[in-house]
């Protein structure tokens, strides 16, 4: 957390916090009472104050270049709770809201509810989730005390949960147990080492924390506890067989919802507690043991995406695969602060890397959605025809395609550029070759299903289904966000580093 983040006072804009998390909840009680058709009229609407507060929220953020705080009740920690907002906390917050946002647009031709039926159970169900996700991951980029993260992640997970079986199929059904189980698992692990934080420094609040944990046995419990739940809840391997059944099964706006953005919760507690909390007591064994789950996540992800028959299951291994960059950044914010060089340009590829993957795997998900209804199915061995039916929607999937691979201008571009750059400069070489691999095996199967869906059909071929304009521009519109977030290179001022401090790593000194 940011130094500044730690003074007992509320700044003028903190405020901007409270409504960011209420706004979500009060749109699902709001439609929880209206019902029927007025859910998705309730969540529209909840849709646009959401986007506003955030961008509100970016603003503040620049405007003062400091981090954004509000303390319930008045009360300070230890005694009170402290919602807190550096730079890490508020591009997550504006990249959820312009994800959702399109999300739920796309959403309205698959669950706006059907003409004549005065309320129908999977719209009314989706809507209500939908919001509800939102705010618990609003909570979980703005709490400033690790047990109100472990509040945020329950809420995070009993929202996520319900989306996977929408349809109330039995491999639905199955799948969304499996993942209950998984987060339930990683829920016990995280709050049993913040019993161990509380028990051994008598308060939660993050800032706290970072001035109080000493490297000793009780702390580094506390820390594995709390890590391999959030990695239980991430899917990171080999803790990731609960998502390609749940993300696969899943509607297609729910599954964008899940693998572009319900899995980030669990990560950016990582990032919180690896660069915040527990900063003066990581060892550089720890975090090569992170990253080398990531690299085998990549490589086991990508191969295992190269054999799917599913267009759905081939985009949930490549979240499988994704996920593992993301742990990547850890043992190259290390090895800068050891070499004593700047690690904010990594900490911020690490950052555009979940963002640049929010945006194009939102946006793969959603074209998979299409073409399964325009073609009847998501065989990849048959998709053509796919490309002459729906243009737009194969341009997006090639663009969502191009971010994942790395190539410019796109945001995984950028991100992988930074984090290259980070691996070179402080000879961690065998984090390049695991990049560059996993770059080709991406390659390979978005243009295994670019090719196919891009040839022709038989003579007198004719689309199942015809999908709305607007969705096709939906997933374009998302695609292209993702595409061209390389161009955040331009932006005067790195906006993830406003309101932090420099907390060199234990191995740096």
């Amino acid at each position: 957390m940011p130094a500044s983040a730690s003074m007992d006072l509320t700044t003028p804009d903190g405020l901007w916090l409270v409504l960011a998390v209420l706004v979500p909840f009060v749109g699902v009680f709001v439609g929880l009472l209206l019902g029927g058709r007025n859910a998705q009229r309730v969540a529209m609407v909840t849709l646009v104050l959401g986007l506003g507060i955030a961008f509100a929220i970016a603003r503040a953020l620049v405007q003062t270049g400091d981090a954004l705080v509000y303390l319930l009740g008045g009360w300070t920690p230890p005694l009170g709770v402290a919602l807190r907002a550096d730079g890490l906390s508020v591009v997550m917050l504006v990249a959820v809201a312009v994800v959702i946002g399109v999300i739920g647009i796309y959403a309205c031709g698959d669950f706006g509810t059907p003409k004549g039926t005065r309320e129908a159970r999977a719209p009314f169900m989706f809507w209500l989730l939908l919001l509800a996700v939102w705010g618990s991951l609003n909570l979980v980029f703005v709490s400033g005390d690790v047990f109100t993260l472990y509040v945020a992640l329950e809420l995070l997970t009993f929202a996520g949960v319900p989306l996977v079986s929408l349809d109330g199929r039995g491999e639905t059904l199955q799948a969304a147990l499996r993942y209950l189980v998984y987060a339930l698992l990683g829920s016990m692990l995280y709050l049993l080492g913040a019993f161990l934080l509380y028990g051994a420094y008598g308060t939660l609040d993050i800032s706290l924390l970072a001035t109080q944990v000493r490297p000793e046995p009780l702390t580094w419990a506390a820390a594995a506890l709390m890590t391999g739940g959030l990695l239980a809840k991430t899917a990171l391997f080999p803790l990731h067989l609960w998502l390609p059944p749940a993300h696969a099964g899943a509607p297609a706006a729910a599954s964008a919802v899940l693998s572009a953005l319900v899995i980030k919760g669990g990560w950016f507690l990582v990032v919180r507690l690896w660069l915040d909390v527990f900063a003066n007591v990581v060892t550089w064994p720890s975090v090569q043991l992170l990253a080398a789950l990531g690299a085998a996540a990549i490589l086991v992800g990508n191969v295992v995406a190269l054999r799917q028959a599913r267009l759905k299951l081939l985009i949930a291994y490549s979240t499988v695969a994704q996920i593992g960059y993301l742990f990547l950044m850890f043992p190259l914010v290390f090895g800068m602060d050891a070499a004593q060089l700047d690690s904010a340009s990594t900490v911020s590829g690490g950052m555009l890397q979940a963002i640049s993957h929010a945006t194009a795997k939102a946006a793969m998900f959603m074209a998979a959605g299409l073409i399964y209804s325009t073609l009847g199915h998501d065989r990849v061995a048959d998709l053509r025809g796919a490309g002459r039916a729906l243009p737009m929607t194969m341009v997006a999937f090639a663009l969502g395609g191009a971010s994942l691979i790395g190539l410019p201008p796109s945001g995984g571009f950028l991100a992988k550029w930074l984090l290259l750059s980070a691996a070179i400069a402080t000879a961690q070489w065998w984090w390049v070759l695991v990049m560059l691999a996993g770059g080709l095996l991406t390659s390979a199967y978005v243009f295994l299903v670019v090719v196919r869906a891009m040839t022709p059909a038989e003579a007198g071929w004719e689309p199942k289904a015809r999908v709305p304009r607007y969705q096709q521009l939906a997933v374009l519109a998302l695609a292209l966000c993702s595409f061209l977030l390389g161009l955040a290179a331009l932006c005067p001022v790195d906006m993830t580093q406003i309101g932090r401090s420099y907390i060199p790593l234990a191995g740096a000194r």
